[in-house]
């Protein structure tokens, strides 16, 4: 079996192909990734395209929703097709939704490829619609997911052999619109087990963690309002990412209330998880937030909302709480629980701990990916021999005779 995997930016990509690499069925990694940073990769087994993926990455830090749109839109479009035109032979395309609507149908046509499309997140108009729906909860002006790019994700939804989500949560949006069950296949992302770790804590506060991009779309405002509600005593909240505009005024309004430490390079992030006592993870929508079992890897139970694809990761109650979206005082409830109770606190880190080492870091993951594509080329095989089968079936002779 020969893979040959394709995204224009990093994402969990850079983990997959690595582990495919492992096991000796990588052919090729595409990647819109520039050539200083490290794939992990033998370079002979790299191909780059560049010319438009670095442009719309510094665009997104402008934080110009409709500059990012055009900048973005042009570069998935181009590495579309410079891929489309020079994909290698494979047995496997898996590419990150949105890159390949093209170069997939050239694979297939070409090499008779299986197509895995490698989604993130929800379904993107489950996404689109739950983000226009909390803007407008907020009055803030919301830039709708371009419609070209959702046009090309259904093309690929459509046209792919198997959809690959990070979640149960996420495979349920796909559900929900439409998409057959027996196309989506569930593949949780992993954890490095050994960048994240636990720590000593330094001190007795009681630290309340979050991690992430502090947008509407992962609920900031909704944590505001819980720890506003808290009223106890040697609490502190803690932010850690980078920063919308959007949520600019909840942070204005909170001023003085919690910490903000920037983005923090993940190699550095397992000392700040450590020093936490729970993290609180409010999200609207999410495919998987892997700061999750970043945080349980290093000890730290998890209150996050049913939309972050906590349930493949957690038992609610045992390393941590699930509650529902929107619900600061379910958060808030949660807290006071933990605080109050220092041995229970203790308990669910120790459980997390134990959890996400039975769940497995990134070879779990690259195993179940590598499941997937045998059990989906060997349907596919049996689908042809079937057909095969039903196509050399002699005509049925009609009875009758001569008149």
């Amino acid at each position: 079996m020969k893979v040959c995997v394709a995204a224009g930016g990093t994402f969990h990509i850079l983990d997959l192909a690595r582990q495919l690499q492992r096991r000796g069925v990588l052919q090729r990694l595409y990647t819109g990734v520039p050539a200083w940073k490290e794939t992990g990769l033998p370079e002979a087994q790299v191909s780059r395209r560049t010319w438009l993926t670095v442009p719309a990455k510094v665009a997104s830090r402008l934080h110009s929703a409709r500059l990012y749109r055009f900048v973005n839109r042009k570069a998935i479009e181009d590495f579309d097709h410079w891929l489309g035109a020079r994909i290698d032979p494979c047995d496997v395309l898996h590419s990150l939704s949105s890159f390949a609507t093209t170069a997939q149908r050239e694979a297939r046509r070409k090499h008779g490829s299986l197509l895995v499309c490698d989604r993130g997140s929800t379904h993107i108009v489950f996404q689109n619609e739950i983000l226009a729906e909390e803007f407008a909860r907020w009055k803030v002006p919301y830039v709708p997911t371009d419609p070209i790019l959702i046009r090309r994700e259904l093309e690929e939804y459509e046209q792919s052999d198997v959809i690959v989500a990070p979640s149960t949560v996420a495979a349920r949006s796909f559900a929900a619109k439409g998409v057959p069950a027996a196309k989506v296949r569930v593949a949780p992302l992993g954890v490095d087990l050994t960048t994240f770790r636990p720590s000593p804590k330094k001190d007795h506060v009681f630290r309340v963690l979050f991690v992430g991009t502090l947008c509407l779309r992962k609920g900031i405002p909704y944590l505001f309002e819980a720890m506003r509600d808290l009223q106890l005593p040697d609490v502190e909240l803690t932010l850690i990412g980078p920063l919308m505009p959007e949520v600019r005024p909840f942070l204005a309004a909170a001023e003085g209330k919690f910490r903000y430490l920037g983005v923090i390079p993940r190699t550095e992030l397992y000392n700040e998880y450590s020093q936490a006592s729970v993290l609180v993870l409010p999200s609207l929508e999410d495919g998987l937030a892997l700061v999750q079992a970043q945080a349980m890897a290093c000890g730290v139970p998890v209150i996050a909302t049913g939309r972050t694809g906590c349930e493949d990761l957690l038992t609610d109650g045992v390393e941590g709480f699930v509650v529902p979206i929107r619900d600061a005082p379910a958060i808030a409830e949660k807290i006071r629980l933990l605080h109050g109770h220092p041995d229970l606190q203790k308990q669910m880190s120790e459980a997390a701990l134990a959890r996400v080492k039975r769940i497995g870091g990134w070879d779990s993951y690259g195993q179940r990916i590598c499941t997937i594509y045998q059990e989906a080329l060997a349907a596919r095989d049996k689908n042809t021999r079937d057909k095969n089968a039903r196509d050399k079936r002699p005509e049925p002779q009609r009875a009758g005779g001569s008149h």
